[in-house]
């Protein structure tokens, strides 16, 4: 995975229970049969939220995750839903957002912030890939500590000297869209916004790792316990070449 993207278990679950989804399906075929669905997968970025039961609409469907889950990808019929959060095991609600799917859309439902003020957004993802030769990146700044921060991809035995930040400015709350990038093997760097790399330390440095032609990620900028920034990577789309 890129960007020595944390080493947390992926809990994956049903958002949905199959009644709701085989309901759901009857009005959504496709003159060969084929059902025509949404995909829409769940990331807790919350650093101090207790662990999260998702709801969508009155159904829980993924259960008791924590601080760097990202779930797989789920087959839902398209239409509006409302997903919300709760305490796990309870009946306290902490956050809610609705959001409508589109058929053959990919979206990612993004639970951050602290606690206190947990909100709830809802992504479209790109399911289509980058262009040849190349892989797509969106920075999403979800740190609820430190300032903002600029973003370098750096290739093996090569320096900052010259070089220009991918992103900038990079705070809570950003997403930055997908930027194409040539494919290959980078390290990720963060500095202060605004720094000049060669006199900074930076905010966070990432492993070197490869980037196949055509991939798709979001890079998840996240506070690091008990200081510091980290990163969490989800791949939205997979090149057939990737290993």
């Amino acid at each position: 995975m890129l960007f020595n993207r944390l080493h947390l278990a992926t809990r994956t679950a049903r958002l949905t229970a199959l009644a709701i989804l085989a309901a759901g399906l009857a009005g959504c075929q496709s003159m060969a049969g084929t059902p025509q669905l949404s995909q829409v997968r769940v990331i807790d970025a919350s650093p101090d939220a207790p662990a999260l039961d998702i709801y969508q609409n009155s159904q829980a469907g993924l259960y008791n995750i924590g601080f760097g889950t990202v779930s797989s990808y789920i087959p839902v019929a398209p239409g509006a839903y409302t997903h919300a959060a709760f305490t796990a095991g309870t009946q306290q609600q902490l956050a809610a957002i609705r959001g409508t799917f589109a058929t053959n859309g990919q979206y990612t439902i993004l639970a951050g912030n602290i606690a206190a003020n947990l909100q709830m957004t809802v992504l479209k993802d790109q399911s289509a890939p980058a262009p040849t030769g190349q892989t797509a990146l969106r920075f999403l700044g979800q740190a609820t500590r430190g300032g903002a921060v600029d973003i370098y991809l750096l290739p093996p035995g090569f320096s900052l000297s010259g070089a220009s930040p991918v992103a900038t400015g990079v705070g809570f709350g950003s997403n930055t869209g997908y930027i194409n990038a040539p494919s290959g093997t980078y390290s990720i760097l963060a500095f202060p916004t605004g720094a000049v790399p060669s006199a900074t330390t930076p905010t966070f440095t990432g492993s070197q790792v490869s980037y196949p032609a055509t991939s798709v990620h979001t890079v998840l900028l996240i506070d690091q316990k008990p200081s510091g920034l980290q990163t969490i990577t989800a791949d939205d789309y997979d090149s057939p070449s990737a290993s």
